[in-house]
């Protein structure tokens, strides 16, 4: 299954209390979803089980911004994002996610675990235009190798310039 919604420019709302929360083996299928996740996204659990992640990638999020998240949890390390999801619908909404490796009794990862929260506002109002910036910048690019090292580039550029490491700017904006 693949959300073959349209995007919309109608933004879902949930509480600043709700936990979003999902779990993933190591190659992003879910393999759980709260109730939270299901209602926000518009798909039922049995919907989600099995399918990849992406399911509610919104396509205004750039791809670097994955690949920066996946190459932090796959080097088991805990990462925090603003992401844009896509419901069901085609509706949109912002969470700031925060994605940690899960291990098995060896200390192997094994898959990934996250929670997202709603995000304040004004961290949204600060980090759309610089997505819009990467995406811009991987449009760019036909290959789409070179449109990932480029929007990648672009990120690395952004965070680089602002003087602090990633995981602090996340928490500053």
């Amino acid at each position: 299954m693949s959300s073959q919604a349209r995007p919309t420019h109608r933004e879902v709302h949930f509480d600043p209390d709700d936990l979003i929360v999902s779990k993933t083996d190591l190659k992003g299928r879910i393999t759980y979803a709260n109730r939270v996740f299901c209602t926000v996204c518009g798909y039922s659990e049995a919907e989600l089980l099995g399918q990849p992640h992406s399911i509610i990638r919104h396509p205004d999020m750039p791809r670097a911004v994955f690949k920066l998240l996946w190459d932090t949890i796959q080097n088991g390390q805990e990462v925090f994002a603003y992401v844009k999801n896509m419901a069901r619908s085609g509706d949109f909404y912002w969470v700031f996610a925060h994605v940690t490796p899960s291990y098995d009794g060896q200390g192997n990862i094994v898959g990934y675990h996250s929670n997202r929260r709603l995000p304040e506002r004004r961290a949204i109002e600060a980090i759309a235009p610089v997505y819009a910036e990467v995406l811009r910048e991987e449009q760019r690019h036909a290959n789409g190798k070179d449109a990932l090292a480029a929007g990648y580039r672009r990120l690395i550029d952004f965070v680089n310039a602002q003087k602090m490491p990633y995981d602090e700017l996340v928490f500053a904006l």
